[in-house]
């Protein structure tokens, strides 16, 4: 078993995860910086003043902190958009932003294809005569069964 997990270690770039889970942890908490300390006091001035961290509506009992959640918007926003420019610019450094093209085929083509295969078997594998071939297709011989 240790030797199982050991090479789960090795072959399945967990080390790989392990690191990008940290980083993306540390990332987290500089965009969370970024969008409560600069994004949102900015837009609050735009809007005259108003802390939009904290805006929110009270119904009867119940107070709705919508602020809050405009905030971990903004901060998801941020975090995906910058993981989006990342990967874009690691795939173009690798290579794999070349799109792949596909030799487009016919449907003739791909039938006139399947003719030919169908004629090198036949070529290969003659039937011997009809009864000998007609106990080899089941089909044929449930037909039979039925028609009795």
């Amino acid at each position: 078993m240790w030797e199982d997990f050991k090479s789960f270690l090795i072959k399945e770039n967990t080390f790989d995860l392990a690191i990008a889970v940290i980083i993306g942890g540390a990332f987290s908490k500089i965009v969370e910086s970024l969008v409560s300390d600069l994004v949102m006091p900015v837009a609050g001035f735009v809007m005259g003043g108003v802390n939009l961290q904290f805006l929110s509506f009270s119904f009867r009992d119940v107070t709705i902190h919508y602020g809050a959640f405009l905030q971990a918007f903004v901060d998801f926003f941020i975090i995906t958009f910058a993981i989006f420019m990342f990967l874009k610019i690691i795939f173009r450094m690798r290579g794999k932003s070349k799109k792949v093209k596909f030799k487009e085929e016919t449907t003739d083509k791909i039938l006139g294809d399947i003719r030919e295969l169908l004629r090198e078997q036949k070529q290969d594998n003659p039937p011997k005569d009809k009864e000998s071939n007609r106990g080899n297709n089941p089909l044929i011989h449930f037909q039979s069964k039925r028609l009795k």
